[in-house]
């Protein structure tokens, strides 16, 4: 798999307001750990929409992964033109920095928000453009990802595709197991 997107939780569905939380911590040594896998095995493209939460994280990790591993390059997809735009400033200043620092910044939409049949052609065209979702995820605390993941797994059933899901026992174990996190 040479292509992956990476999505899950939103920051104010783990209850995370700050950036000092100690959740985020555990979110992205997760996501390096599984990303470096995947890098060992072909991946070149890490793929996120930009939401408030994993995708951000995820973003930030794959940049500081790139000191490591030049070759993996991030992707930033919009589902709309002006995504962002209503956060308030500090999350604004966070999403501008991934996206200065990005190999590629696009929208599916080149208009701004009119309709949920966006969201949804977002979804799709990250689906097809990509060999597998990393997620985290999990089905007993229900969030907005679980849209994409359905998705994710009709795509899967009728292409080549994996979903690697991480659930909160993964990320429990991970604080557990790792004392400086």
């Amino acid at each position: 798999m040479q292509t992956m997107v990476i999505s899950g939780y939103r920051s104010f569905e783990l209850g995370v307001f700050q950036e000092k939380d100690p959740k985020i911590k555990v979110i992205k040594k997760v996501l390096k750990i599984t990303i470096q896998q995947y890098i060992e095995e072909g991946l070149e493209w890490i793929l996120i929409g930009g939401n408030l939460g994993t995708e951000i994280w995820a973003g930030q990790v794959v940049l500081d992964l790139q000191k490591e591993y030049p070759e993996l390059k991030l992707g930033v997809i919009f589902p709309f033109e002006d995504f962002g735009e209503n956060w308030n400033e500090k999350n604004q200043q966070v999403l501008t920095e991934l996206k200065i620092k990005a190999n590629y910044v696009n929208a599916v939409s080149h208009v701004p928000y009119k309709n949920p049949g966006q969201l949804k052609n977002h979804s799709q065209f990250l689906l097809t453009h990509s060999g597998g979702l990393l997620v985290v995820y999990d089905d007993e605390y229900p969030g907005k990802t679980q849209f994409l993941l359905k998705e994710a797994q009709e795509h899967a059933s009728k292409n080549d595709f994996i979903i690697h899901q991480i659930t909160m026992d993964d990320l429990q174990n991970t604080f557990f197991e790792d004392d400086s996190v």
